[in-house]
């Protein structure tokens, strides 16, 4: 009897040992499951993201890639304690920064990593603006360029979105101490154009007239408050079209800025205009656009008008520009809402004797 009584006791101990184990199994794989459809909310969060790329920074500088990817693993410190490390890709972009900068912009193929996150697994490449040389004056370009993009999200959601970071980059032949800076991701084009319904259009044929014409208004409006001349809608320098897919679409085109480092709220040291663009340097402003009315261009920059205390605010508030320089970037745009506050005529004679007949 009393070994049957404990051979009793043995299985049930035995079954609650297993059920309590497949519960603990179901558990984690539940937690696994849930935590790949967590999203990181890359671009709806301001909060600075820090993380770490190593790479052969030899042979990143050496060939600056534009082509082949270089083998790299970054790692997003989530917290102190935690982070994600994957192994992905890496090659440089765009033309004159690969020129003049130490580091080039970088695009980084995360195509494979997985990181767990649904944002983040659905993305292919993430370009990322780094600073341009290692000093003070440039840590102050990239945190001004960056303010740019979020001046212009303050005017439209259909605008590129961007995130500040910290970045580590660690050589991994070992030969070069370890080199930390300030840098911004851009929003992938897919995310921007998932997000607003629309497809991006590649042709370098378009003109300003194929761009929905409150949107031309809006976006040469404040290239030229913010003093940038390097963009174009024809062969699409600087400028990326999207065409919303809805029924009652124009046809037309809405037309998004990017890269601001040629710009007079920047004003970087190698940013110096060629002869043919009219101007001495970047702080001067220019004003290119196709021409409309008087009475546009006083509703066009009446919209300007009303966002003046948000875009002040955008500046004012962030915490990682020194006084100084958010000084410098108030003042340039002083010099933009002092022509509206005064004599709103004269910024309007200014406009339509600039403008273009394209």
């Amino acid at each position: 009897m009393k070994k049957k009584f404990f051979f009793q006791v043995f299985m049930v101990t035995l079954l609650i040992s297993l059920l309590t184990g497949q519960n603990n199994y179901s558990l984690a794989q539940t937690i696994i499951s849930d935590s790949s459809k967590k999203s990181f909310s890359l671009f709806e969060e301001d909060k600075v993201i820090d993380i770490t790329l190593r790479f052969d920074l030899t042979s990143y500088f050496r060939t600056k890639p534009t082509i082949d990817y270089l083998k790299a693993n970054m790692t997003i410190h989530l917290s102190k304690t935690d982070s994600i490390s994957r192994d992905i890709g890496l090659r440089t972009y765009g033309t004159s920064r690969n020129k003049y900068c130490q580091f080039a912009p970088i695009e980084l193929n995360i195509e494979k990593a997985q990181f767990g996150y649904s944002d983040l697994n659905k993305m292919f490449r993430l370009k990322l603006v780094p600073e341009c040389t290692s000093s003070t004056e440039n840590k102050n370009y990239i945190l001004k360029e960056y303010l740019a993009y979020k001046l212009f999200n303050v005017l439209t959601d259909t605008s590129l979105r961007v995130r500040l970071v910290t970045v580590n980059f660690i050589d991994t032949e070992k030969k070069r101490d370890p080199i930390h800076k300030y840098g911004f991701f851009i929003e992938p084009v897919e995310m921007l154009t998932a997000r607003t319904s629309s497809v991006q259009i590649e042709s370098a044929n378009l003109k300003q007239k194929d761009i929905v014409p409150d949107v031309m208004d809006r976006l040469a409006i404040f290239n030229y408050m913010i003093g940038n001349y390097d963009w174009s809608v024809p062969g699409l320098h600087n400028i990326l079209v999207i065409k919303p897919l809805v029924i009652e679409s124009t046809g037309l085109g809405i037309a998004i800025p990017y890269n601001f480092d040629w710009t007079g709220l920047v004003n970087a040291s190698y940013a110096i205009p060629s002869k043919d663009v009219g101007i001495k340097n970047v702080r001067e402003r220019i004003f290119e656009e196709i021409c409309r009315s008087k009475e546009v261009y006083m509703k066009d920059l009446e919209r300007f008008s009303s966002k003046k205390d948000e875009f002040y605010r955008v500046v004012n508030e962030f915490p990682y520009l020194d006084q100084k320089e958010k000084k410098n970037v108030i003042d340039y745009l002083d010099g933009f809402f002092n022509q509206l506050a005064g004599n709103k005529d004269m910024l309007i004679n200014t406009l339509i004797n600039s403008c273009k007949n394209f």
